[in-house]
């Protein structure tokens, strides 16, 4: 994993953390958010908004409905950074 992913994983871990109410060292670059973090729709929304503010970048709504694990995330945000 390169320096960016590291540091998107830690920043991704920092919202989930937030937004779900979970430690961050209990957050797995595998967890799934709806089956293993327990993520509701709405939860669904105030991640995506969380992502949105930590990194400064816009998701469309196609690509957010992609996104459905921790590495998810870290990919599509490592991806769209490194432009």
């Amino acid at each position: 994993m390169g320096n960016i992913e590291a540091g998107v994983e830690a920043r991704v871990k920092k919202v989930v953390s937030e937004v779900l109410g979970i430690p961050p060292e209990q957050i797995s670059k595998q967890a799934r958010f709806v089956d293993d973090l327990h993520a509701e729709s709405i939860h669904s929304i105030e991640l995506v908004a969380g992502f949105e503010a930590e990194f400064d970048i816009e998701m469309e709504e196609d690509e957010a409905l992609e996104v459905k694990s921790v590495g998810d995330a870290v990919t599509f945000i490592s991806k769209y950074l490194k432009g």
